[in-house]
């Protein structure tokens, strides 16, 4: 198949999804796929005619994933032409002559549905979820009204929107951006007193904020391949929590996959996914995080719908515990990509 591996982007995940499609790239090259490799903010200006037959390692170049998420300003600044607009140049028109695209961004503007639906409209395939789930999933007010409609365990918190006036009063509370990933913009706070540096934090990459409370206990995730669970992953920082450093540097969490839990608290960790990957409306794959509170209460922080596919992140090794393999993984998420077109 021809394959557009559509990377990069402007959100501050854009290393985490540089690695993500560098990773998902040559696994699909060493399965027999035509495969390019894309920055869909900076694009591609060379010949793309008959683009599918170059040769070229698209993969060159990109690097590891930093300690801290990169200055957009200055990924802007490389951009040739209008940087306000999003698609660099030669994408559309690359992706068009695909027969898939491989998403492989996260955050803002790649994760949120626009992408989705701007591919909706122009006829061009894509592997994940839809537009109108994206954008719900990605959305952590609207995620946790869901939750709590369909009777799905969350911190309580509330939602904050630049300027408006709030009162909070629990402490430790969990301040974060609505529509972030990766813990980017996340802070734990600890009294009153750290709350405007950590609203300040927050707001440095949205307007949009989520308080809530904090929930000391062991953190897991848990991935699921249409509609199906896969096993728990347990993540255990060395030091403070799964914070952006401690999930792209390796050595920085230990992860254990199968966690080490009982048989019905995996059995109620694994539901507890699969129903919020159905009350999110997610088709394909998505990846699922809780906490499991010190009274083996199991709370659900968020959906991911396109999970990180790095040398550290948890759904390749949660397949990996049930003898899928990075490769295997990747052509599965395309394959069940393709049946929402049939």
């Amino acid at each position: 198949m021809k394959i557009v591996v559509l990377a990069g982007g402007t959100s501050p995940e854009r290393d985490v999804s540089l690695s993500t499609g560098k990773m998902i790239y040559y696994a699909l090259k060493n399965r027999g796929h035509q495969v390019v490799l894309l920055d869909v903010y900076l694009g591609y200006e060379g010949d793309i005619h008959n683009i599918f037959d170059n040769e070229k390692d698209w993969a060159v170049g990109i690097g590891r994933i930093g300690e801290y998420n990169p200055d957009i300003n200055q990924i802007k600044s490389m951009r040739k032409g209008n940087p306000n607009h999003f698609f660099g140049p030669g994408v559309m028109n690359i992706c068009d002559q695909s027969d898939i695209v491989f998403l492989a961004l996260h955050g803002e503007n790649g994760e949120d549905g626009k992408i989705q639906a701007t591919f909706d409209l122009m006829g061009i395939k894509y592997t994940g979820t839809d537009f109108s789930s994206s954008c719900i999933a990605m959305n952590k007010a609207v995620s946790k009204e869901l939750f709590t409609y369909y009777d799905i365990p969350t911190p309580l918190g509330i939602h904050i929107k630049r300027g408006e006036s709030y009162t909070w009063n629990q402490y430790p509370c969990v301040v974060k951006v609505n529509n972030g990933g990766s813990s980017v913009g996340v802070s734990i706070v600890n009294s009153p007193e750290e709350m405007d540096a950590a609203m300040s934090n927050s707001l440095s990459y949205g307007d949009e904020v989520i308080i809530e409370q904090y929930i000391k206990g062991r953190e897991f995730s848990v991935g699921v391949i249409d509609g199906k669970a896969l096993p728990v992953i347990e993540i255990a920082p060395l030091t403070g929590f799964y914070d952006y450093k401690n999930k792209y540097q390796e050595g920085n969490a230990i992860e254990t996959c199968p966690a080490d839990l009982s048989q019905d608290l995996t059995d109620r960790m694994k539901q507890l996914a699969e129903k919020v990957y159905q009350a999110l409306r997610l088709k394909t794959y998505a990846r699922m995080d809780f906490i499991l509170s010190e009274n083996n209460e199991i709370y659900c922080l968020e959906a991911n719908t396109l999970p990180g596919m790095t040398p550290t992140s948890l759904l390749p090794q949660e397949a990996k515990a049930i003898g899928i393999d990075f490769e295997a993984l990747c052509e599965m998420i395309i394959d069940i990509s393709l049946q929402k077109y049939k």
